[in-house]
């Protein structure tokens, strides 16, 4: 799957849940809590592959699953520049030292698995909007 497919997939799963809880009347920090991971498990079980086996995509104690991709990541699907012989498909916009670069045969993608920053409330919150594909605009190059 290319990451413009995910994205599309993704943000349509998000919207869906993000309507849901506006019309319930909801408000910005109640959206924000709906999307802790251990609710999220429970309420929305086929928003992400690894909740079926109640399985966090990064070890954190509170884990919010809203920003479930970084707005500081950057990707284009047909690569970016060549690096010797290899051709790079996505890096971090703000070079986290908890990021880093994974080289996969001739490919090299953003490994952004140590990387806590836009899973924690208050990152939430600082770049909350109800449309998720507005806060990763910048996201596709």
């Amino acid at each position: 799957m290319s990451y413009s497919s995910w994205f599309d997939a993704h943000a349509t799963k998000h919207k869906k849940i993000v309507d849901k809880l506006v019309a319930k009347g909801y408000d910005t920090q109640e959206i924000i809590n709906y999307f802790d991971f251990d609710n999220m498990v429970k309420e929305e079980f086929d928003f992400c592959p690894l909740y079926k086996d109640n399985k966090k995509c990064h070890d954190m104690e509170e884990l919010n699953c809203y920003l479930c991709a970084c707005p500081n990541f950057r990707f284009n699907d047909d690569g970016i520049k060549k690096i010797d012989d290899k051709t790079q498909f996505s890096f971090c916009e703000i070079n986290s030292k908890y990021g880093k670069q994974g080289i996969y045969g001739d490919k090299i993608h953003q490994d952004c698995s140590g990387c806590l920053i836009p899973h924690g409330k208050f990152y939430v919150k600082k770049q909350f909007d109800l449309d998720w594909k507005k806060i990763m605009k910048e996201c596709s190059l």
